[in-house]
């Protein structure tokens, strides 16, 4: 566990970038320092491998006082990862993630063994490993970073804006990919963002800093959406911080209908059965095509490209209730389309009974906030 214990930086000008920050970082989650510019998020995060020296406070690892051991130490038994990923340009990328274990006296063979390693791990084709940085894509040279911080398997890794160059496609498969290897491998991450939506998706906590380092709240997401702590973190959180929060409640329990889904082949009869405006029509595969009015098609020879879209779909159990309201918000009949993870529908469901199960997410939610509270 880190603790960071009415930790202040002051600069000699009088500046005050952290101001008496206290906090437990719990092992093997992440936390997310988030909060507008010139709060302190970089400083803090420095602070903890002594890139920056705090000016009062105590910051421990495992108990022990960090400034009572070698900067070096300290700084190679935690991995780093910053913006533009730092590479160096003039090494290939198997070298550059062997950076940290070379300079703890791995021999050259086993450094670029453990590379090799943590290139298919952190999802590069080891095609690349004899290329420079300047050959790779912003999003894999990101990767490159987060290999060459792993390399030497510390316990701590720190993450510093390491995702905001890369474009929002980019960005998202390289979060899943941090929460895919979180999951395997349980560090104590500490990540710096500007972006609330990214803190509320990777944080097992966040910790939100107002202007002057100063702690405005620290929880768990769904508890920082459903309380903030006063304005400041309500104004910080969006005006959209209940659609946010639809993200924690899980989408297993949705009331899904097989009625107006019907396959490719489907005779006059199964076409005017569900006495429904519009129809699910799925290919042999009972995969999603597209939805026809029933007027419009034609039994036994349906044309797919006369088919409205689908709309994405969303996987119930594994998907949550906001990414199967945004499904049937963004569908051309109000309908979400649930599959499996084959891609196979199961059903569909209708905004209406989207809203009666969010309203049933957050009474129960309630009530157990209401309970823990008359508990504590």
């Amino acid at each position: 566990m880190i603790r960071m214990e009415s930790v202040t930086k002051r600069y000699p000008d009088g500046t005050v970038a952290v101001d008496r920050l206290s906090l437990e970082i719990p092992d093997r989650s992440i936390t997310v320092l988030v909060g507008p510019s010139g709060c302190g998020k970089t400083t803090t995060l420095r602070m903890i491998n002594r890139m920056v020296e705090p000016t009062e406070g105590t910051i421990l690892l495992d108990g022990e006082d960090i400034q009572r051991q070698p900067v070096t130490t300290l700084r190679r038994s935690m991995g780093y990862v910053i913006q533009n990923a730092g590479l160096f340009q003039h090494r290939t990328i198997v070298d550059n993630i062997a950076t940290v274990p070379r300079m703890l006296g791995w021999g050259k063979q086993k450094a670029r063994a453990r590379a090799a390693e943590l290139m298919e791990r952190v999802g590069l084709d080891a095609a690349l490993a004899k290329r420079y940085p300047y050959q790779l894509s912003g999003g894999q040279q990101q990767r490159v970073g987060v290999a060459r911080a792993l390399a030497a398997d510390p316990p701590v890794l720190l993450m510093d804006e390491p995702f905001s160059a890369v474009d929002p496609v980019v960005r998202k498969g390289l979060q899943d990919e941090l929460l895919r290897i979180q999951d395997e491998l349980g560090k104590t991450i500490v990540f710096v963002t500007h972006d609330i939506d990214e803190a509320i998706k990777l944080g097992t906590m966040v910790a939100v800093l107002r202007t002057g380092g100063h702690l405005a709240q620290y929880a768990p997401p769904a508890e920082l959406l459903a309380a903030p702590a006063d304005a400041f973190v309500e104004d910080f959180l969006g005006a959209d911080r209940g659609i946010r929060r639809l993200s924690f409640f899980p989408s297993a329990r949705l009331e899904l209908t097989t009625a107006p889904v019907i396959a490719l082949d489907a005779t006059a009869e199964q076409i005017a059965a569900p006495g429904a405006d519009h129809l699910l029509v799925t290919d042999a595969d009972g995969r999603p095509l597209g939805w026809g009015a029933p007027r419009d098609l034609t039994a036994g020879a349906i044309r797919p490209t006369e088919l409205l879209p689908h709309g994405r779909p969303f996987v119930p159990g594994t998907d949550s209730l906001r990414a199967a309201l945004d499904c049937a918000v963004l569908s051309p009949t109000g309908w979400a389309v649930a599959v499996d993870a084959d891609g196979r529908v199961t059903g569909v469901v209708s905004q209406q009974t989207i809203g009666e199960a969010i309203r049933s997410a957050h009474a129960v939610a309630g009530a157990g906030a209401d309970a823990a509270r008359a508990s504590s």
